[in-house]
């Protein structure tokens, strides 16, 4: 017979988080870290959405309008994250959703977020607004997925093609919803402009962050020299600072379906739609031979006032049953990751928190708050009674 004190009593596991990481709980805690490191300007713009932030505000509102109703003395001890996307097994039902400017708020941000997002069993996206070159992302952080903003010329379109897929990229996230810039009033407040011209209020937020004057700016000038936007088009962009040059947006109004089409011939590997939020545009990536929509109102960030990708998930779901949808905007918990994949989505994207632990605490911090996200993913599943993601469809919710 067993020792009933050897059975009821267990060694507590010891401590494998770094000191400087173990008060970091949530993603949440990133955020205000990153309040503390990162001058207004960089912050603001990260954290930011247009005019009024009513697009921004939707994306958690809708989630924290959802409640779930728990099943009970249930068997979980079998439970399992992991999802498989385009054939491809993921570990972990999240990936990194892509943000341009990620290495003005972290050092070396795009290649820091794919390290750690493939060491986690997941991927990050690449945005067309890095300062980084994409085939230094996808040879240094092996990454293999990338978000265009295309102007609305085929010449112009095919030269970026041609780069990305000589630099390994197979997956190809067309942004749709950007034909001109977005109204944010509180880059202009905050000193956020892009190519930066150097102003007093800059000079005065470098002054009062040195680490992040000394750490990340001072640190990849040092290292690579000046930063430039390289990923717009198939040839480098203007420098990060410059009194008089801009960054182009040439011909991105005029951006159509028949472009899409343009696309899809010239592209082999899968290809996605960004910005999607109405059923009937879901569709029609679908008959363009779209491999999957991206269910979005860009972090808040576009359209102020638009639905947010959870509100929005349900109807593009049904519209199109056999494609792959993905949502973002707005997760900062694993119930916000199990509520979007119960209302029908096959994967989640997540922004801003993780580009905020790159910026505190590098790969290191990234890796963590992967690993907190898919603890609470863990734990909740447990707690719902359901041992697969496949199970959450039939889940019950309510409206709070």
């Amino acid at each position: 017979m067993a020792d009933v004190n050897s059975v009821a009593i267990a060694r507590r596991k010891p401590v494998e988080v770094p000191r400087r990481l173990r008060r970091m709980l949530s993603l949440q805690d990133f955020e205000h870290r990153a309040k503390r490191r990162l001058p207004l300007s960089i912050f603001g713009y990260v954290s930011g959405g247009g005019e009024e932030d009513l697009s921004l505000r939707a994306n958690r509102a809708d989630f924290d309008a959802l409640r779930f109703q728990p099943r009970i003395l249930c068997d979980v001890s079998g439970r399992s994250q992991r999802l498989a996307l385009f054939g491809q097994d993921h570990a972990l039902p999240f990936a990194i959703a892509p943000m341009g400017f990620s290495a003005l708020a972290a050092y070396d941000g795009d290649v820091v977020l794919a390290q750690a997002a493939r060491e986690m069993g997941s991927f990050a996206i690449c945005s067309a607004a890095s300062l980084t070159p994409l085939e230094r992302v996808a040879a240094q952080g092996g990454g293999g997925w990338f978000q265009c903003y295309i102007p609305g010329e085929e010449t112009r379109i095919g030269a970026l093609l041609d780069r990305l897929l000589t630099a390994g990229f197979d997956k190809l996230v067309v942004t749709g919803d950007v034909p001109v810039a977005a109204n944010r009033e509180n880059n202009a407040k905050n000193g956020f402009d892009a190519p930066f011209r150097i102003t007093p209020q800059l000079i005065w937020q470098g002054i009062t962050h040195p680490r992040w004057t000394l750490g990340t700016m001072g640190r990849e000038i040092w290292t690579r020299g000046m930063p430039h936007f390289e990923n717009m088009e198939a040839v480098q962009g203007p420098p990060l600072f410059s009194r008089d040059l801009v960054r182009s947006t040439i011909a991105r109004d005029r951006l159509s379906w028949t472009h899409l089409d343009f696309i899809r011939a010239r592209w082999p590997g899968k290809l996605l739609v960004k910005g999607v939020l109405h059923p009937d545009d879901a569709r029609r990536a679908r008959d363009c031979g779209c491999d999957g929509v991206i269910v979005s109102n860009h972090g808040g960030r576009q359209l102020d006032g638009a639905i947010s990708g959870l509100r929005a998930l349900p109807a593009v779901r049904e519209a199109v049953p056999d494609m792959a949808v993905i949502v973002d905007g707005g997760i900062r918990r694993g119930t916000d990751v199990l509520k979007a994949l119960a209302l029908g989505a096959d994967f989640t994207l997540v922004g801003r928190p993780f580009l905020y632990a790159a910026a505190t605490d590098g790969v290191e911090g990234v890796r963590h708050a992967m690993k907190l996200l898919a603890e609470e993913v863990d734990r909740d599943m447990a707690l719902l009674g359901v041992n697969r993601i496949e199970d959450l469809r039939g889940l019950s919710m309510v409206k709070a």
